[in-house]
């Protein structure tokens, strides 16, 4: 299925990163370029590997708010009123303008559930600030449920952007996330950035999988994924797990101080 919107996202010669200070310090900033040819594109890596700062980037570059929510939310500062630097280093290639366009930034819900109600509250503010949310305040639903309708209610047709979005999603509530995908990816007026853990939504049909982990941004298979290797591997044979999570510290057998030594980061089982 061909891509609606965003063909590519690049490097700009208007204003080189530092490499010794974020963001340029993140090893995918060398020679970042990504072509996009599917309607749904994976950011996956570990905490820390960068994948949130480039789709950050994407949404400021897409005239979306920082803080998440859509064109209506620019300039609210509603969670934070911070800058993406790699935002003004990055030039993002459009075939068209989407009509509609949101940034899902699971971290600021809260914080936008409580800008709608202060636009509830504001006399001055026109109409319903629930009707696009689900027609009731969000801090009324379970987290889960204020995500799931956001996503339901909000999404139409157009870019959407979101940042590990699975975070109050159950496995069934993130099934629905992908069937709403589907649906509207399947009309051709859709388009999907998504930085995420979740191997459940890795297992959306032709999406394009793109690792943060060894540096260089790489296309991978799912398979290929830790997301899905250790879920699967675990899955199939906690107790093998079990035995590496629940042996106890050489310093606590010892009855010794802790040491000083950095401990490895992670273990191979």
């Amino acid at each position: 299925m061909s891509v609606p919107f965003v063909a590519y996202v690049t490097l700009s010669d208007d204003k080189p990163l530092n490499p010794d200070s974020f963001p340029g310090s993140l090893a995918f900033t060398r020679n970042l370029h990504l072509d996009f040819d599917s309607p749904v594109t994976f950011f996956v890596g570990e905490n820390g590997s960068g994948k949130s700062t480039l789709l950050e980037a994407m949404a400021v570059l897409a005239r979306l708010p920082i803080s998440g929510g859509g064109l209506n939310e620019s300039g609210s500062n509603h969670a934070f009123a911070e800058r993406s630097v790699l935002a003004e280093s990055l030039r993002l290639a459009f075939i068209k303008q989407p009509k509609d366009r949101y940034f899902f930034r699971a971290e600021t819900q809260a914080h936008f559930a409580s800008l709608l109600e202060q636009r509830r509250n504001d006399p001055d503010f026109g109409g319903d600030p629930y009707m696009r949310y689900g027609g009731r305040s969000l801090h009324e639903m379970s987290h889960g449920e204020a995500f799931l309708s956001i996503m339901q209610n909000r999404f139409e047709h157009g870019l959407f952007l979101m940042d590990e979005p699975e975070s109050a999603l159950s496995p069934q509530r993130q099934l629905a996330l992908l069937a709403l995908m589907h649906k509207l990816v399947r009309s051709g007026r859709s388009q999907f950035f998504i930085a995420t853990h979740s191997p459940i939504l890795l297992t959306f049909p032709g999406a394009t999988i793109i690792s943060f982990d060894v540096g260089k941004l790489e296309r991978i298979a799912i398979e290929d994924t830790t997301h899905f290797q250790i879920t699967r591997d675990l899955l199939n044979n906690p107790e093998m797990y079990w035995r590496h999570l629940a042996k106890p510290d050489p310093e606590e057998l010892q009855g010794g101080e802790p040491s000083d030594e950095p401990k490895s980061r992670s273990r191979r089982f």
